[in-house]
């Protein structure tokens, strides 16, 4: 196998472009090599299987929607620590997950497809579940309005938001996204 971890990153950066473009179906390793503007046979190179190539592009999906800590402290100051700040985490949230519309686009994909391939459902499972588990843990360390319940059921709520957001637009088109996010927090969140 071949070891140049910048080439990797490109060509799993460009699987994830295939995914959110054409589907599971749609990524080969020659639709990735074209989408990388690499010699045909590259990806092959570097990945022993398909199933290899979904599972790295699971993972690198999730670094690449990660927030940046930084801009979590700065976003953490911008309100108190009440309902109105788990507004506007959770708006943030979709401001950043509309940055990352490919990423969350393909990861939809490679969720799909989890559902036909276990060892990609388990790896997709373990990685979507310690995301999980942190930002469980964020909300409980900082203080914010809730309980363990809470958060999933926020988690649960901003899934589907973010899957019509993202799929089905027109579904969503009489309601501001941003209003929407705070009536998930009102209903959802216990008052102070």
């Amino acid at each position: 196998m071949v070891r140049n971890p910048e080439r990797r990153t490109a060509l799993v950066d460009a699987a994830i472009e295939v995914l959110a473009q054409e589907g599971a179906r749609g990524l080969t390793f020659r639709a990735v090599d074209t989408q990388a503007g690499v010699p045909a046979g590259t990806a092959s190179n570097y990945f022993t299987s398909r199933d290899d190539l979904l599972t790295q592009a699971g993972g690198r999906i999730q670094v690449r929607m990660a927030p940046d800590p930084a801009e979590v402290v700065e976003a953490m100051g911008s309100a108190p620590l009440a309902r109105e700040l788990t507004t506007e985490l959770l708006r943030w949230l979709v401001r950043r997950m509309s940055q990352e519309r490919t990423g969350y686009l393909a990861m939809l994909e490679l969720r799909l497809e989890a559902t036909r391939r276990p060892a990609l459902q388990s790896e997709l499972t373990r990685t979507v579940r310690a995301e999980f588990d942190e930002s469980l843990r964020f909300h409980l360390d900082a203080g914010l309005p809730g309980d363990a319940d809470t958060v999933l059921v926020l988690y649960l709520a901003m899934t589907g938001v973010l899957l019509e957001h993202f799929t089905l637009p027109g579904m969503l088109s009489d309601v501001e996204v941003d209003k929407l996010v705070e009536t998930v927090v009102t209903r959802v969140v216990p008052p102070e």
